[in-house]
């Protein structure tokens, strides 16, 4: 199966402007109750995304973009057979599916994505 991008995330240090800015500039809608703290970007077409607050021990905001995979796992196998690193291990989101992070041989942060079925 292709990985196609499957979700973004703004992690920002001010999600109220963000949203203002990307709003205004993009014609975006935002679901703020789904997940309180974490609001869900509605860009009118797929991708959908989400912009939050930047934790305190991030080393700054970013944009960050996550592939659907069919086995995280295996996956994540691959990153290291070929020198990435994994820099959030496979962690459920109850009710929605799994995530992990990694970075690639140039230190580029993506996601991966599998959705509960």
């Amino acid at each position: 199966m292709p990985s196609p991008l499957c979700h973004f995330e703004f992690m920002s240090d001010r999600p109220g402007q963000a949203k203002d800015f990307y709003a205004h500039v993009f014609g975006w809608t935002y679901d703020d109750e789904s997940m309180p703290g974490y609001t869900l970007v509605r860009p009118g077409v797929e991708p959908n995304g989400a912009i939050f607050k930047k934790p305190d021990d991030a080393p700054g905001p970013c944009l960050n973009v996550y592939f659907l995979v069919d086995d995280i796992d295996a996956t994540l196998a691959k990153v290291k057979e070929k020198g990435g690193t994994v820099i959030v291990p496979t962690t459920e989101i109850p009710s929605v599916g799994w995530f992990a992070m990694i970075t690639d041989l140039d230190g580029i942060t993506i996601g991966l994505f599998k959705a509960m079925t």
